[in-house]
């Protein structure tokens, strides 16, 4: 492969991964995942995104400075509440889709693979569209939290169990 086909971008959906490891209950390593996926002679990291939501401003305060010094882009959004009629609870959420399709779209000319750690439905037609600028795609999510509609999309699919020995934070 030519080294113009190595170019890679990584989007990190931080909220959709923090359920997705909560749920296979480990977490990965931000710096092994670029490691992880830099590892092939002459892959060029383009640039790694990570998108998170926040309670307020200093919130994840050390996270996201250890995020931007292993050359992270980190965008954020404070988190908004929601009442549930279903559960009658408040929950929160910060959608960044937009966000992450904005930039991958922004920056579509610098990569040709993205490898997207989530697994939610609403960029089936974002990867889609990629896709047919030749773009490769990989989408990382876990079993029980990646919507068909979006497996179906992406040209290949892993399993964050199936590179947990590559990529698990170990406690210091």
């Amino acid at each position: 492969m030519n080294f113009y086909n190595n170019r890679i971008s990584i989007f990190v959906d931080g909220n959709n991964m923090f359920y997705a490891q909560q749920k296979n209950g480990w977490f990965f390593d931000p710096r092994r995942v670029l490691t992880y996926f830099t590892k092939e002679q002459n892959v060029t990291l383009v640039n790694a995104f990570w998108y998170t939501g926040l309670k307020d401003s200093q919130d994840q305060r050390g996270f996201r400075d250890a995020l931007i010094s292993l050359g992270y882009t980190v965008r954020t959004k404070i988190l908004k509440e929601y009442y549930d009629d279903a559960s009658g609870r408040y929950s929160q959420k910060a959608n960044l889709d937009i966000e992450i399709v904005v930039d991958m779209f922004n920056t579509v000319d610098q990569y040709d693979r993205v490898v997207l750690f989530s697994g939610d439905g609403d960029f089936e037609r974002a990867i889609e569209l990629l896709r047919s600028k030749n773009t490769h795609i990989t989408v990382i999510s876990t079993e029980g939290m990646i919507a068909r509609e979006l497996r179906n999309a992406t040209d290949s699919y892993v399993d964050l169990n199936d590179i947990r020995d590559q990529i698990e934070k170990y406690d210091d």
